[in-house]
């Protein structure tokens, strides 16, 4: 394929696979067909390091054509997407960490800051996650807390099932529980910053979590909102869009769009754009790229993107 054919069409990111001690060695139903010896926690689909098919990274993709990124090219990070998709998938609790803020973030690490959003695929019964604090604490406590672990106690762990979204905004200390498969989208930084790890022999970072902390209760509330026929927005805050698309037969994707979007299919096969595609796999599509069908009976997809009102499809 040509690289101006690249450009405008969408384009198939590889799979990056983490191993995490909190993961699985079953990634059912995405993955079915790896044999895995290691527990993988996360699969990363658009972070500079993701190969596509023509075998180049797609962080040199992008550095070379940064026009692939349209409006939301940023100079200060030439070879890289602004947003980071992957799927996670647990068996035990992770950490219960937090993220920074932009500011914080570029000054520390010279990175972007972490605000992210959970879409969950599936979960067990009696899964949960843990958002913000039961009640407002100050940062001494919160610090001889995560020291003695009832930080774990102290957080506000809620029931969560197929279907729930969850934004998690920079400074919100959080937990993800066991038995949960989630597509999260989120800013592209990988800067965590683990307050508590159950006794796991992992390094902690409680100076930098105790300054970046909000220290009282979540506040925000997720109500999915239908745009049409198959679409239904789940989360808008100034770093991305998500949007869930069912598609009952085809749907035709309009193109044209000044800003780069990501499609991550969550359930069924077919073809986008000609090429075929099935659960757990990912699309970058180019700005401004041509318009493209997704043909795939009852398939499902996590749409994200940057962009002041919903996308035109």
């Amino acid at each position: 394929m040509t690289p101006n054919a690249t450009l405008h069409r969408p384009i198939e990111v590889i799979p990056i696979f983490q191993e995490r001690v909190w993961g699985r060695q079953n990634l059912a139903p995405f993955f079915t067909d790896l044999a895995l010896k290691n527990r993988i926690g996360e699969v990363w689909f658009s972070f500079k390091d993701n190969r596509i098919k023509s075998g180049e990274s797609l962080g040199d993709l992008i550095a070379t054509y940064p026009k692939i990124l349209g409006n939301a090219f940023d100079p200060a990070h030439p070879n890289q997407c602004p947003l980071l998709a992957k799927l996670l998938f647990t068996t035990e609790r992770l950490s219960v960490q937090v993220h920074p803020r932009d500011d914080y973030a570029h000054k520390h690490h010279e990175s972007l800051g972490k605000t992210e959003a959970w879409y969950i695929v599936a979960a067990e019964p009696k899964a949960e996650v843990a958002v913000g604090f039961k009640q407002p604490i100050t940062a001494q406590r919160m610090e001889e807390a995560a020291r003695s672990g009832e930080i774990e106690s102290l957080l506000d762990w809620r029931p969560v099932r197929a279907g729930d979204t969850i934004f998690v905004p920079a400074g919100t200390v959080h937990a993800i529980g066991a038995g949960v498969t989630v597509c999260e989208i989120q800013q592209n930084s990988d800067i965590t910053y683990r307050l508590y790890d159950y006794g796991r022999p992992r390094e902690l970072h409680l100076e930098h979590g105790v300054n970046v902390s909000d220290l009282g209760p979540y506040h925000f509330s997720v109500q999915p909102l239908p745009l049409g026929p198959g679409r239904e927005e789940l989360v808008v805050c100034e770093y991305f869009r998500i949007e869930k698309i069912a598609v009952a037969e085809s749907m035709d994707i309009r193109g044209g769009a000044p800003y780069y979007m990501l499609l991550i299919c969550l359930k069924g096969n077919g073809q986008i754009a000609g090429e075929s595609f099935k659960a757990g796999t990912a699309w970058l599509v180019p700005a401004f790229a041509n318009k493209f069908s997704i043909d795939g009976k009852d398939s499902e997809w996590i749409l994200s993107y940057t962009a002041e009102g919903p996308a035109t499809l």
